[in-house]
C-alpha cells in the first residue's frame, strides 16, 4: 500500500511552519494598512466633499455631500471596518496558496457562467489597480519570489499574490459598502481608490519582504567565525547528562557493601612522575618498606569494619600534624590502606571519584610545581566537604569544586614571583580550609581567589588597551569594507546595469557603504539610507515601459540626487569626474524618459512585471547562495577556531619548543586573537587565517577548556558506562 508522503510527520511539520509565516504576514499587513487609514479617510472625505470635481448631476451632488460628511463625522468605524475587511480578503487569498484537500469521491465535471455584473466589475478593478501594479511592480515582484521560496516554488505570479494591491482594494470597497447604507452611493468609492488617496502599499510590500529574508546577526554579514555559543550549550548538555548519571550513581550507593562499583578502580600513581610518589603519612599501606619517613608520626591502628569515611579522616588527620609538601595525604593510596569493606558504598564511589580527580591534577607537569603542592593540601579537606554534601559533584558552583578548578586553572600559569597577589590568595586559601574545612571558609576562600584573578585581569587588559583600541578599529574599517563590496557586487550580478552606473558604485560608492558602516553604531540607519540611495539609482536608469513609471523617476529624483551628493561630499570626492558623472546621469534620465511608448497598457504592465521578476529571481538566487555559504557546516580547524574563547589555555609547537600560552583578548568580530604567556612575560596576535592555518597544521591545540573536575567526571561517567553490562549488550555487534 503506498504511503501518502504529505502525511508524512516531517510535511505536516513543513506545512504548519508555512501556515505560521503566511498567518504573520496577514497580521503585519493588516497592522501597517490600518495604520494608514485614518489619514486615507481624511483625504477620501476631502475629495468627496470637493464639488469642483463633480459632474452636473445634482443628486450625484447630493449623494457626495452626504457621504463625505458620513464619513467625516464616523472615521473611526470606516478605519475598523476597513481593518476587518482588509485582513478578511488577506486570508482568504492565503488560504487559496496552499494545495486544495483532494476530495473523497471524484464530482461530475460542472461548467458555470460568471454573470456579466461580475465581469464588468473585474475589469473596472483591473482598470484601478493597474496604476498600483506598475508603481509597485518591483516589490511585488520580488514578494512573489520570495513567496515562492517558502512554499517551495519558483515564485508566486502576480495574479496568485495575496498581497496584490487589488485585495487591498476590494477590501476597502467592501468595508465602503457596509459602511454606507444608502446603495446608490456604493459607487462613490472607485475613483476613490487611486494612488494619491490610499494608504501606501510601498512599505507594506517592504516589510512583507523583508520578513520573509533569511535572517542574519549584523556580526555575521561576512563570515561565520563565532560558535562559542553552540559550544556551551552542548557543553552545558553534557554537563546535565552526567550530573544526572551521577546523581543516580550515588542514589544507588546505598546498595549493600561489596555489590561491584560502576566507578573503575584506579592505577597506580607512576613514581617519580612530576616528583610526587607516595605519602609516607601514617595510615598508608603503600609507604615505603623501610618504614615511615623521619620525623613522621607512627601508623594508627586500621579503622574497624564498616565506619563511616568521615571517621576514618578523623582517626588518620587527627593524629598526625601538620604535614610537608611531601609528607601529605595521598587519596589513590588511602583507599589501598584501609580493610576491605570497610567503607560504605557511597563513600567508596567518593573516594574514586576524588582519587582520580587529584591524580590527574598532581600529575599534570603542565601545572607549576608551587600550584601542586598547594593543591595536593586540599585532598582532605575537599574529601571531608564532599562527603558531607555530594552535590560537589553535580554542581559547579560548589565552594569546594569552585576552589578546585580555579587553582588548577588560575595556578597553570608560574607566578612572576612570590609576592604575585594571585599566588597569594591561593596560599591564604589553602592555609584557611586546612584549619576549617566548613562551607563558608571555602566560599570565603573562593571570594578572595576570584577577585585576585578579576583584579589581574584587569591590569591585563589595561596593559594592552592600546593593542586592542588600534586592532579594534583596524577590524571594523576592514569589516566595513567587507560588507560594502559585497552589497555593491550583489546589485551588480543580480541586476543589468548600465556601465556609467557600474562603475560609479564599484569606485565610488564602495567608500559611501564603508562609511556608512563604520558609523552604524553611532548613526543608527546609515547603512540603510546608504542602501537604499544606491538600489534607487540603479532602479532609475532601468528602462521605464509605462507613464506612471515615467512619472515616478521625474518624481524621485531631486530627493535621490540630493541624497547621493550628500554621500559623496562625505567622502569627499570633489573633482571633475563627479560633475562629469552627473552630466552622464542627466543624459541617462532624460533618454528614459523621452522614449516612445507604442504598446498597449496591459502590455506594459506585462513587460514591467516580468522584467521586475527576472530582476528579483536572480537577486533572490544570489542571497539564497550567500546564505547557504554562510550556514554551511565548518571545517575542523575553522570549529576549533570558532569555539575559542577569552581565557583558554593553548599550546602552541614550534622550532623554538612547545609554548602555553593564554587566550587574552579577541577582538568583537573574532578576527584578531591575542595571546599571553606564562607569568605575562611575552605576547603576540595571531589574525584568524594564520590561527586556523595553525589547527589545520596541527601546531596548535586547546589544553583542558574546561575546569578539572568536570572533566575528571565526565570522563569516569564515560568510563563507567563503557563497563556497563546493559550498554556492552546496546552496543554488541
Amino acid at each position: 500500500m503506498a504511503v501518502n508522503s504529505a502525511q508524512t510527520p516531517a510535511v505536516r511539520k513543513a506545512a504548519a511552519a508555512q501556515a505560521a509565516t503566511l498567518d504573520e504576514l496577514v497580521a503585519l499587513a493588516s497592522r501597517l494598512a490600518a495604520d494608514g487609514l485614518m489619514d486615507m479617510a481624511t483625504r477620501m472625505s476631502a475629495v468627496l466633499l470637493d464639488l469642483t470635481s463633480a459632474g452636473p448631476d445634482p443628486q450625484e451632488a447630493v449623494r457626495r455631500i452626504r457621504s463625505g460628511n458620513l464619513l467625516k463625522d464616523n472615521a473611526y468605524a470606516f478605519v475598523h471596518l476597513a481593518t476587518t475587511a482588509i485582513e478578511l480578503a488577506l486570508r482568504k487569498e492565503v488560504a487559496r496558496l496552499a494545495p486544495a484537500a483532494k476530495p473523497q469521491a471524484a464530482s461530475p465535471l460542472t461548467l458555470s457562467l460568471v454573470p456579466l455584473e461580475e465581469m464588468d466589475q473585474q475589469l473596472a478593478f483591473a482598470a484601478i489597480s493597474r496604476p498600483f501594479d506598475i508603481q509597485q511592480s518591483e516589490r511585488l515582484a520580488s514578494l512573489g519570489v520570495r513567496l515562492g521560496v517558502l512554499l517551495g516554488r519558483e515564485l508566486v505570479r502576480a495574479n496568485h499574490n495575496p498581497f496584490r494591491p487589488e485585495v487591498f482594494l476590494r477590501g476597502l470597497q467592501e468595508a465602503w459598502h457596509e459602511f454606507e447604507p444608502d446603495e446608490a452611493s456604493h459607487g462613490l468609492v472607485l475613483p476613490l481608490l487611486r494612488p494619491s488617496i490610499v494608504f501606501e502599499l510601498g512599505p507594506i510590500l517592504d516589510a512583507l519582504a523583508d520578513k520573509l529574508k533569511p535572517v542574519r546577526a549584523r556580526e555575521e554579514r561576512f563570515a561565520k567565525t563565532d560558535d562559542s555559543a553552540r559550544a556551551r550549550a552542548a557543553r552545558a548538555r553534557r554537563d546535565a547528562a552526567v550530573s544526572q548519571q551521577l546523581r543516580q550513581l550515588f542514589g544507588a550507593a546505598e546498595a549493600p557493601v561489596g555489590a561491584e562499583l560502576a566507578i573503575p578502580m584506579i592505577p597506580n600513581l607512576p613514581q617519580g612522575s612530576g616528583g610526587w610518589r607516595p605519602s609516607a603519612a601514617a595510615g598508608f599501606a603503600g609507604a615505603s618498606a623501610a618504614g615511615p619517613a623521619p620525623g613522621a608520626p607512627a601508623p594508627v591502628a586500621r579503622a574497624s569494619a564498616g565506619a563511616p569515611l568521615a571517621e576514618v579522616l578523623e582517626t588518620l588527620t587527627g593524629s598526625a600534624p601538620q604535614a610537608t609538601a611531601h609528607e601529605v595525604f595521598y587519596l589513590p593510596r588511602l583507599k589501598q590502606s584501609l580493610p576491605q569493606g570497610s567503607l560504605s558504598r557511597g563513600d567508596e564511589t567518593t573516594l574514586d571519584l576524588l582519587s582520580r580527580i587529584f591524580e590527574t591534577v598532581l600529575i599534570d607537569e603542565s601545572i607549576p610545581q608551587e600550584t601542586r603542592e598547594l593543591i595536593a593540601f586540599l585532598q582532605v579537606p575537599v574529601l571531608k566537604a564532599a562527603l558531607k554534601d555530594r552535590s560537589f559533584f553535580f554542581e559547579e558552583a560548589h565552594p569546594a569544586r569552585r576552589m578546585l578548578d580555579l587553582l588548577s586553572h588560575a595556578g597553570w600559569e608560574q607566578a612572576a614571583s612570590p609576592d604575585d597577589p594571585v599566588y597569594r590568595a591561593m596560599r591564604r586559601g589553602v592555609d584557611q580550609v586546612r584549619r576549617q574545612a566548613q562551607p563558608e571558609v571555602f566560599a570565603a576562600a573562593v571570594a578572595e581567589l576570584e577577585a585576585s584573578i578579576a583584579d589581574r585581569e584587569q591590569r591585563e587588559e589595561a596593559a594592552i588597551a592600546g593593542p586592542i583600541a588600534q586592532a579594534t578599529r583596524q577590524e571594523k574599517q576592514l569589516a566595513a569594507t567587507r560588507s560594502a563590496r559585497k552589497a555593491v557586487s550583489l546589485r551588480l550580478a543580480g541586476d543589468e546595469v548600465v556601465a556609467l552606473v557600474g562603475t560609479f558604485l564599484e569606485q565610488r560608492w564602495t567608500p559611501v557603504l564603508t562609511l556608512a558602516y563604520t558609523i552604524e553604531d553611532s548613526k543608527p540607519g546609515a547603512v540603510d539610507n546608504a542602501t537604499r540611495a544606491m538600489d534607487d539609482l540603479i532602479w532609475s536608469v532601468k528602462p521605464k515601459a509605462t507613464h506612471e513609471q515615467r512619472k515616478a523617476l521625474i518624481k524621485s529624483l531631486p530627493a535621490l540626487l540630493t541624497t547621493l551628493n550628500k554621500w559623496l561630499d562625505a567622502t569627499g570626492w570633489q573633482d571633475a569626474e563627479r560633475l562629469q558623472f552627473f552630466a552622464g546621469l542627466a543624459e541617462c534620465h532624460a533618454a528614459i524618459v523621452r522614449a516612445p511608448i507604442e504598446i498597449s497598457p496591459e502590455r506594459q504592465l506585462e513587460l514591467a512585471v516580468e522584467a521586475a521578476q527576472q530582476d528579483a529571481l536572480r537577486r533572490i538566487a544570489l542571497e539564497q547562495a550567500a546564505a547557504a555559504e554562510e550556514e554551511a557546516p565548518l571545517d575542523p580547524a575553522s570549529a576549533e577556531l570558532a569555539r575559542l574563547e577569552r581565557g583558554m589555555r593553548v599550546e602552541f609547537t614550534g622550532a623554538n619548543g612547545v609554548r602555553k600560552l593564554r587566550l587574552a583578548w579577541v577582538s568583537p568580530l573574532r578576527t584578531l586573537f591575542i595571546f599571553s604567556g606564562a607569568g605575562r612575560q611575552e605576547g603576540f596576535s595571531l589574525p584568524a587565517e594564520r590561527l586556523a592555518e595553525a589547527f589545520r597544521s596541527g601546531s596548535i591545540r586547546v589544553l583542558a577548556p574546561e575546569g578539572v573536575v568536570g572533566r575528571v567526571l565526565t570522563q569516569a561517567v564515560g568510563a563507567a558506562a563503557m563497563n556497563d553490562p546493559a550498554h556492552a549488550a546496546t552496543h554488541a555487534g
